[in-house]
């Protein structure tokens, strides 16, 4: 394989990094600011829960908005760790290490990009929130690399030594 299909190989794994990248960057918008969701998600959750109260629907409001930072920042942390994990497999701390120093810099960056933004303003709350979704997602993808070692020890038999990382 040439060094030129090797590099484009590596590329191919931080496609999907930095499209979730693109897609964060947009939903950091004046079109997805508090003002402008609020119009449709309070309406739904209202007609979900007409007993609620406006301050309950506007603290739901609220609510959805951080766990789509989790989600959104989840996803992100998913798609960098398959680019900084290559074509390897399974699980080093290293490697989600660097994803989350990533997932941190680039949620520092979003809410730098916000405080530029009308309606939208910088928040170091939000870079701790996205940074947790960041970690959630590690914690994830330790756990269904260390379930997939698992299930591959259980099927070889148990006569072989195994690796000290899942994977």
């Amino acid at each position: 394989m040439s060094e030129e299909s090797k590099r484009l190989a590596r590329l191919n794994y931080w496609v999907p990094a930095i499209l979730v990248a693109l897609i964060i960057s947009i939903f950091s918008t004046k079109s997805f600011a508090s003002e402008h969701t609020g119009r449709i998600i309070i309406p739904f959750l209202h007609w979900l829960l007409p007993w609620a109260s406006h301050r309950a629907l506007q603290l739901m409001h609220f609510g959805v908005r951080k766990l789509a930072h989790v989600t959104e920042f989840g996803i992100f942390s998913i798609t960098v760790f398959r680019g900084v994990r290559g074509g390897q497999t399974g699980w080093r701390l290293g490697w989600a290490f660097t994803t989350l120093v990533i997932a941190a810099a680039f949620a520092g960056l979003d809410e730098w990009h916000q405080s530029f933004v009308p309606l939208r303003e910088a928040s170091p709350r939000d870079v701790a929130i996205d940074t947790c979704g960041a970690i959630l997602a590690q914690f994830l993808v330790w756990w269904y690399a260390k379930l997939k070692l698992s299930s591959a020890g259980s099927t070889t038999g148990s006569g072989g030594s195994r690796e000290s990382t899942p994977g």
